[in-house]
């Protein structure tokens, strides 16, 4: 399984449910809250190209976010990434 990271902020229902659905999965992954850490708001920018949270990688792979995350799920191609 790849390392799973994921950037989040305490009040953002997208990371909520994105969390939810890798915990659903038994994932094991790791959350930088950039709420928190504001340096870690620069580095997921300048990773991902993106501004919004959540955004989530699968060891160097970046998913996106959690519209990203689900539309794996739905095409039956998360479980193969999380293997």
């Amino acid at each position: 399984m790849n390392d799973i990271l994921i950037y989040t902020t305490a009040w953002c229902p997208f990371c909520i449910r994105a969390k939810m659905l890798l915990d659903r999965k038994g994932a094991t992954y790791t959350e930088i809250k950039v709420d928190e850490e504001p340096a870690k708001r620069v580095e997921m920018m300048q990773r991902s190209n993106r501004r919004t949270v959540p955004q989530i990688f699968f060891g160097d792979s970046h998913i996106g976010g959690c519209d990203e995350l689900y539309s794996l799920e739905r095409q039956s191609k998360l479980d193969a990434l999380l293997a």
